[in-house]
């Protein structure tokens, strides 16, 4: 008999039924039902004794959009910003006259530079 040992097979050392009295009690539970935009519901379950602390807000997991606890008004989805350009950010701090002087300052400096 080739490697006689007394474990059975596929178990590991300390491997034992799982079950609550493993783990312990559970706490009870509440659940608690978001509603987002699009009128799908949400119910994710909350320690009873932490449930006054539950999120005003909850993400939905089948759209993304944001949920809310009150069914008729539910949260608006946050508008994304479309992309900017660094020259759509500059354009934002700099004016269009402040724009053509650091250009002239820039050009005259270059000038200056070629000996020109």
């Amino acid at each position: 008999m080739a490697g006689g040992g007394s474990a059975i097979r596929g178990s590991r050392v300390g491997a034992g039924p799982m079950g609550e009295a493993e783990r312990g009690e559970s706490a009870p539970r509440v659940w608690i039902s978001y509603w987002c935009a699009n009128g799908h519901e949400t119910r994710p379950s909350f320690a009873e004794e932490g449930a006054h602390e539950a999120p005003a807000l909850w993400d939905c997991p089948r759209c993304g959009f944001p949920a809310g606890q009150d069914r008729a008004n539910p949260p608006s989805p946050q508008r994304n910003e479309p992309y900017k350009t660094h020259l759509a950010y500059v354009k934002e701090r700099r004016s269009e006259t402040d724009g053509d002087a650091i250009l002239e300052e820039a050009l005259a400096a270059l000038r200056a530079r070629r000996g020109g």
